[in-house]
């Protein structure tokens, strides 16, 4: 019988039998060499803790009575176990007890078995303990992977407004809706939702209603059960302990809605096929890019799920919303993607974050990550990103300049100009998140003359869901002549024409 004919070499890794007695360190070693382990020997605790320093083994078989060491093996076993608690310890003793065996299990070994010993045992147990490990390991980077999933990264005022709702909620069990364009980042505020919560080491499962045809969308969230097939978990067994998260809550099926609602009140549930109850501990978080409140008046959406779904809403705000982030968005996605896919780790030029701060992200924080992808693909290792990068990422070029778009085609110098400024001025503002005073130093214009420019070409700013934003003013914002930004409004005055910019579209 071959116990690890599926494991190469590499994937075993090697074996440190650590005995006194040079009969035992042969057999052991010649039995798992046959078996396709590799093998290092030690006879005293010295050596052994010399060996495990030198190269950390997959697994240790260690004897407790270890003549000609200063320690013995229990002091190894607690050595090992300290520095290194990943490695699995089998003990070995021709002396065994119950007193003996319970210190080395207390101590963190794997197992112990009493000489003599059974050679298909201890195989068996060497081969459970490395498999075991392994386990283990893997669950650490799956672990380390949640976490980095779940990472968020900002500054604006938009994405601090949205992350102190999150951290309230991480502390409670309520049940939360995200809401938010396509590719806005949902999933990862569900994600750091669950990793800061007292369910972080319990399963997040995540269920993209869009995606799973509604004649199996029952099948896929209870399970099911047959007589051939026994039972067959579904998705919100997965997830019992831990957190679900219905993506796009709007495309589950209407019929499914009520059973998902009766889950929600009753936290128990029937297998498709089956007649025994389920019962399950949950905390639901959900996320929809529509407008689900329309979805109820058009007959689409239970209103009743809606309620309990909605206990705690929370925006996630776009791109465009929180355009100061882009460049810290953009340095972290340069880091996540060299730490997991080997990417180079480039610095981005100073005009590359401003042309991202200015570009159109329909696509939110997603485009935004495959376009960071695509450039430290294709582009040179050594250098930092520049600007023309960008070029294929939604920026249009003619010759050496940008082209211009049919909008300026059909007007004249004077409307073209009003119409670049203000679109101008509009992405320069919500750039810098409303604030007039960075706008105005970056654009280089006085602030008063800032104001003034603003106001005649309408615009204005204000709050929206706490966060600032530069937007075309309503015809009864114009009529009371709003003023805009972070100072007390001035006056109207008239025209200067001066180098900073006038207040008329023609100036100068």
């Amino acid at each position: 019988m071959r116990l690890v004919d599926t494991m190469t070499q590499t994937d075993v890794g090697d074996i440190l039998i650590v005995d006194d007695e040079r009969d035992i360190r042969e057999l052991i070693s010649d039995i798992l060499v046959g078996e396709g382990y590799a093998t290092r020997l030690a006879a005293t605790a010295e050596r052994a803790l010399e060996e495990v320093n030198r190269k950390a083994p997959a697994l240790i078989v260690l004897d407790i009575w270890l003549k000609g060491s200063r320690v013995d093996g229990i002091a190894v076993l607690k050595s090992v176990h300290r520095n290194n608690p990943d490695i699995p310890i089998i003990i070995i003793s021709g002396h065994g007890n119950i007193e003996v065996a319970v210190a080395a299990i207390k101590n963190g070994a794997y197992d112990f078995i009493e000489k003599p010993f059974n050679i298909d045992h201890i195989l068996l147990v060497i081969a459970r303990a490395i498999e075991a490990s392994r386990l283990r390991r893997e669950n650490a980077s799956l672990r380390l992977r949640e976490i980095a999933s779940s990472i968020m990264v900002g500054e604006s005022s938009a994405y601090r407004s949205m992350k102190s709702k999150l951290d309230k909620v991480t502390r409670t069990n309520a049940r939360v809706m995200l809401h938010g364009p396509p590719g806005s980042g949902k999933e990862v505020a569900a994600r750091y939702i669950h990793t800061n919560s007292d369910r972080s080491l319990a399963p997040f499962v995540s269920v993209n209603s869009a995606s799973i045809e509604p004649q199996r969308m029952e099948a896929v969230l209870f399970g099911r059960e047959s007589a051939e097939r026994g039972h067959e978990p579904g998705l919100l067994e997965q997830a019992h302990g831990g957190v679900l998260f219905f993506d796009e809550v709007a495309d589950m099926p209407y019929a499914t809605q009520s059973k998902i609602l009766r889950v929600l009140v009753e936290q128990q549930f029937v297998r498709a096929g089956g007649a025994d109850r389920v019962r399950v501990d949950l905390r639901v978080i959900s996320s929809t890019t529509r407008n689900l409140e329309q979805d109820i008046a058009a007959g689409s959406f239970r209103e009743e799920l809606f309620h309990r779904l909605n206990v705690v809403p929370i925006a996630v705000p776009s791109l465009d919303n929180r355009r100061e982030d882009i460049p810290i968005i953009a340095d972290h996605f340069i880091r996540q993607l060299n730490r997991r896919q080997g990417l180079p780790l480039r610095t981005m030029a100073e005009e590359t974050r401003t042309r991202l701060q200015a570009m159109a992200w329909p696509g939110n924080v997603r485009q935004l990550r495959n376009t960071i992808e695509r450039m430290l693909i294709l582009g040179p290792d050594d250098e930092p990103i520049s600007p023309d990068e960008l070029t294929d990422s939604g920026e249009r070029r003619e010759g050496d300049g940008l082209s211009i778009g049919t909008v300026y085609t059909t007007l004249n110098l004077r409307d073209a100009r009003e119409v670049f400024e203000r679109n101008y001025l509009l992405s320069q503002v919500n750039r810098f998140g409303g604030n007039i005073t960075q706008t105005a130093k970056f654009v280089e214009m006085e602030r008063s003359a800032l104001h003034r420019k603003l106001r005649t070409l309408n615009v204005v700013t204000a709050s929206d869901d706490g966060v600032r934003m530069a937007r075309i003013a309503s015809r009864d914002e114009s009529d009371s002549n709003q003023d805009v930004g972070d100072s007390a409004p001035t006056p109207a005055s008239k025209p200067s024409g001066d180098a900073t910019g006038g207040d008329r579209p023609d100036a100068g």
